[in-house]
């Protein structure tokens, strides 16, 4: 996307706003496709909890992609985005046994990370196919805030739960299509996620009849120039071969399963706010947007660092600005930012903003949440609107808060 077309967005639909490029995302699709060549069955289930907008669903299941779900209602969704059943996993943690009970009868792939919710389902449902979480104890990720495979994660059954897990498997006659795990976001050393992977192989061998294997994801993708990001083509090269060489000995042909989200969608989204105010104090120059961590969040939760551009003056000389939001919180997006030079009015690009930015937005504030734009051949279509006060107040039922009757009074004392 060109600078010109980001300002028209802003303009024909005003800031803030969300625009996703499609011509990005499906390139970052190809790149993980190809790079997974070497493979005979590869299956890429898009992570829906990363950006699940009805028509980002839609356009994840023209390239091909199945959905990785976390909750009933993402399995809605995707049912609702024309997804076929068998082409959704629900890999959820600490939920109902209701709920899961609920997914499987609407046809999905079920995967459970959990001996109780396991033994349970197992004793109700054991025609019910079972692709189980394992938890391998190795953190591939850098950022112990979103990685998952400690041995501390809440998430997955224990690889030293495995002889407790194979009783329940046994005595319960359930049936196990897939292994699974993931050990988080941001994966740099592909040595490491490799070691995970052989604990993978070594629990898939206790099981006869698996359909898949699930590897996760957690590709980290660059944030500024010259950052370091996962190399999928090798990663591609090493784990594709070791998995053909699996499968051998395993007998049959499985298939490769990955989970992406952000390395699909984040480098294709963009996040465009107004500058309210430019605030010189005794130390620092705020810019103040018309946004906060109602919107995008991920800098104050993660210590996420997103590239910031003054669209509006790309060539002005860089100044340093601490870039801020409207909350009544300390919502600081950036500090100490070298950015071109910055007037009040101009509109600011938040690059990175695909992923985990507007599905993690709320209304503190009582702001309302901004609308969602999709870039597709060359024309931005409106894919949410912008709330508005009406949205704001629609669940919300008004009380009876008439005085009770001093009859009333006396009863309660």
């Amino acid at each position: 996307m060109q600078r010109q077309d980001l300002l028209q967005i802003a303009e024909t639909y005003g800031a803030p706003v969300y625009v996703y490029d499609a011509g990005k995302i499906q390139s970052q699709f190809n790149r993980l496709t190809a790079a997974f060549s070497s493979v005979g069955r590869l299956k890429l289930n898009y992570a829906a909890k990363a950006l699940s907008n009805l028509s980002i669903l839609r356009l994840m299941n023209q390239l091909g992609s199945g959905l990785d779900t976390v909750s009933i209602q993402e399995v809605q969704l995707g049912l609702m985005a024309g997804f076929r059943p068998e082409d959704i996993i629900y890999t959820p943690n600490g939920v109902s046994l209701e709920e899961i009970e609920q997914a499987a009868a609407m046809g999905v792939r079920i995967n459970i990370d959990n001996l109780s919710i396991l033994e349970q389902f197992g004793s109700k449902h054991p025609d019910i196919p079972v692709c189980i979480r394992i938890n391998p104890h190795v953190m591939a990720g850098g950022n112990s805030k979103i990685s998952v495979g400690h041995i501390d994660s809440k998430f997955g059954i224990s690889i030293h739960q495995i002889p407790h897990l194979l009783r329940i498997v046994e005595l319960t006659r359930m049936k196990i299509n897939g292994i699974h795990m993931h050990t988080g976001s941001d994966i740099l050393d592909i040595d490491v996620f490799l070691y995970a992977s052989e604990i993978l192989f070594e629990t898939a061998m206790h099981f006869k009849d698996l359909n898949f294997i699930d590897f996760g994801s957690g590709f980290k993708v660059p944030y500024k120039e010259g950052d370091i990001q996962t190399n999928v083509e090798e990663l591609g090269e090493k784990l594709g071969g070791r998995f053909n060489a699996f499968c051998k000995a395993y007998g049959q042909e499985l298939e490769l399963a990955f989970e992406p989200g952000k390395f699909l969608v984040s480098e294709a989204g963009y996040f465009l706010t107004r500058v309210n105010v430019v605030k010189q104090t005794t130390s620092t120059v705020f810019a103040g947007v018309d946004s906060g961590f109602n919107h995008l969040i991920r800098p104050m939760l993660y210590g996420s660092s997103h590239e910031i551009i003054n669209l509006s003056n790309p060539e002005g000389k860089e100044r340093y600005y601490s870039v801020v939001g409207y909350i009544c919180e300390t919502d600081t997006f950036a500090s100490n930012r070298r950015i071109g030079e910055i007037a009040e009015g101009d509109i600011l690009c938040f690059r990175n903003a695909g992923a985990y930015c507007f599905t993690m937005a709320s209304n503190y504030n009582s702001r309302y949440r901004p609308a969602e734009v999709l870039w597709k051949d060359g024309r931005a279509q409106l894919i949410r609107k912008r709330e508005t006060f009406e949205d704001l107040i629609r669940n919300q039922v008004e009380a009876d808060l008439s005085p009770a009757s001093e009859m009333t009074h006396r009863e309660v004392k």
